[in-house]
């Protein structure tokens, strides 16, 4: 039976065989659906024309109105839409494939991988960020953003662990990892990138395996090293973000100077026992507007304040939680969107399953980030911390 006559508010609807019939014969087929979307896979035959393009400038695409138009989305709706809008624009004969894509292969019908120079995307990347690409907070704009990013994380531990894995994940072009230590079996317990084959392992190269496996897009770099005042600056050399995964107070102070001197966003994380904090330390680049870690702690606890994990003990999921939120604040700021955890600290208390926040304010008399204040130079942090 053939498809009733259209009119501008009840656009034909074709069956995919139908659609395909109708092409060979010499209709035009239009993919309707965003780059990232077609990308994946295409009806065979079909040219590539955004919605919102096509609509926006039909007779660019489409300058012969009397022809046989036939245009296909992902479910059949979009295509169904814009066949309406397009008779009412004066299209003569134009037909929306029923179903769409999905249908087109349900039925075994021939589909196409387009050039990736066609969509300026492949298909690996189309699969893989498909979850993001239809977030217009992100988009294909976003995930290249991310995938052009750097972040440093110090620490491949029991922060560093899930805050690389979900940026890893995520799509973030570069990572480099910093860690001098190796993989015990004390650590699997909390430290997600780590397995039991891998105990003696240094720690960069086991988290680069993990993550490289997860994502063989993003790039690892692997420092095995500690961070200190002679090598801080290379390690933050051309990242967008730092995320402080360490577990000594040393490195915290450390890394929190040099991001401040370098103007460079800070991602703060720790936890103790059953509780967690994280923080955006950004004063580096917002000098007298956002605090830092010294606007916080201006001076760093007694040791025996200050018990790390092996000596206090660490509720294993605890980490990953505030991995997790370390790994959030990074995407926002490589993004540029939502807000920030700057002027901010977001504690977390498992036993009692809460939240709470304290508003930070940068301090004017900071040694460190007071505005006007000259970078004092880097000092011996480990003995700065050990003195209290």
């Amino acid at each position: 039976m053939s498809a009733a006559p259209m009119t501008p508010s009840n656009p034909v609807e074709l069956a995919p065989a139908e659609a395909q019939a109708r092409q060979r014969a010499g209709a035009r087929l239009v993919d309707v659906r965003e780059a990232h979307e077609r990308a994946a896979g295409m009806a065979e035959g079909a040219h590539g024309v955004a919605m919102g393009e096509l609509i926006h400038a039909p007779d660019a695409h489409l300058p012969d109105r009397d022809g046989e138009i036939l245009l296909i989305c992902q479910s059949g709706m979009r295509s169904l839409r814009t066949a309406q809008m397009l008779a009412e624009a004066g299209y003569a004969r134009v037909a929306s494939v029923a179903g769409g894509t999905e249908r087109w292969v349900a039925e075994g019908l021939p589909v196409m991988v387009p050039d990736a120079g066609d969509t300026g995307i492949d298909a690996d990347f189309a699969e893989r960020y498909s979850r993001h690409l239809r977030l217009p907070q992100i988009g294909v704009d976003g995930q290249r953003r991310l995938q052009a990013a750097r972040v440093l994380l110090v620490g491949a531990g029991g922060l560093g662990s899930p805050a690389a894995f979900y940026l890893a994940a995520a799509g973030v072009g570069t990572l480099r990892l910093v860690d001098d230590d190796t993989v015990d079996r004390s650590n699997l317990q909390r430290q997600i990138l780590h397995t039991d084959a891998r105990i003696g392992v240094p720690k960069v190269e086991s988290a680069a395996e993990a993550l490289s496996a997860l994502n063989p897009r993003t790039s690892i770099e692997r420092v095995r090293a500690r961070a200190d005042s002679a090598n801080v600056e290379s390690l933050l050399d051309g990242v967008d973000v730092a995320i402080d995964g360490a577990d000594n107070f040393p490195a915290r102070y450390l890394l929190n100077d040099a991001c401040v001197k370098l103007g460079i966003p800070l991602v703060y994380g720790a936890v103790h026992r059953f509780e967690g904090q994280a923080s955006v330390f950004d004063a580096g680049r917002r000098r007298g507007a956002a605090p830092c870690y010294r606007c916080l702690f201006p001076e760093p606890p007694a040791p025996e304040d200050a018990p790390n994990c092996a000596e206090a003990g660490v509720l294993g999921v605890l980490p990953g939680v505030i991995g997790l939120i370390q790994a959030t604040e990074a995407l926002k700021l490589i993004l540029g969107i939502g807000e920030p955890l700057s002027g901010r600290l977001l504690q977390f208390d498992a036993l009692a399953m809460r939240f709470r926040e304290t508003r930070l304010a940068p301090d004017p008399d900071c040694a460190l980030c007071a505005p006007g204040r000259a970078f004092p130079g880097y000092i011996d942090y480990a003995a700065f911390c050990a003195d209290g």
